[in-house]
């Protein structure tokens, strides 16, 4: 019996996901497999590469063949090389970043929202803001200088120091009563 080691397809019509699969070679791809030994998902950004490096060593020792795919993703974690006795056995593989724990994302989040400053909230609070700070300090108006005035001054009358404004009223349209 040929033994191959390859890909079986998971996954929805366009988000696959792989499993890394020891199946005779006669099989068709996604049937029964001796041994699962790691998984490949393109999607994720790096891709995720998981293999069981000890598991694909002794396949490879005892003749099995990687398909064109698996082989370059054994490359890529330096299995290939180290089965073979080949330079860069350490591969080149990026790792996925360290996922956050939901809860602890949400409680930082919700603490970072209590320490924000309420003052730029809403515009409302922002003119109430001002109205507030225009109550409690009035601007002082500063009185007109008073110089020494001589009686005749005094005996002015004020409509004279005033000027006069004339205000002339709009014309009202009448509207026809039926």
């Amino acid at each position: 019996m040929s033994v191959k080691i390859k890909l079986m397809r998971l996954g929805k019509i366009r988000t696959p996901h792989f499993r890394i699969v020891i199946a005779d070679s006669r099989s068709a791809r996604n049937s029964k497999a001796i041994e699962e030994i790691g998984r490949y998902s393109p999607a994720s950004e790096p891709s995720l590469i998981e293999v069981n490096s000890e598991r694909v060593q002794y396949w490879l020792g005892v003749g099995a063949q990687p398909t064109e795919a698996v082989t370059a993703l054994l490359k890529i974690t330096g299995d290939y090389q180290k089965a073979n006795g080949l330079p860069g056995s350490e591969g080149n593989l990026k790792l996925q970043p360290a996922r956050i724990d939901k809860r602890v994302a949400y409680e930082a989040a919700v603490k970072e929202a209590m320490n924000e400053p309420a003052d730029g909230a809403t515009t409302l609070k922002k003119k109430a803001a001002e109205r507030l700070a225009a109550k409690s300090a009035p601007v002082v108006e500063e009185a007109a200088p008073v110089a020494e005035s001589t009686p005749k001054e005094e005996a002015a009358p004020i409509a004279e120091t005033a000027p006069e404004t004339v205000v002339a009223e709009a014309p009202t349209e009448e509207t026809p009563q039926a």
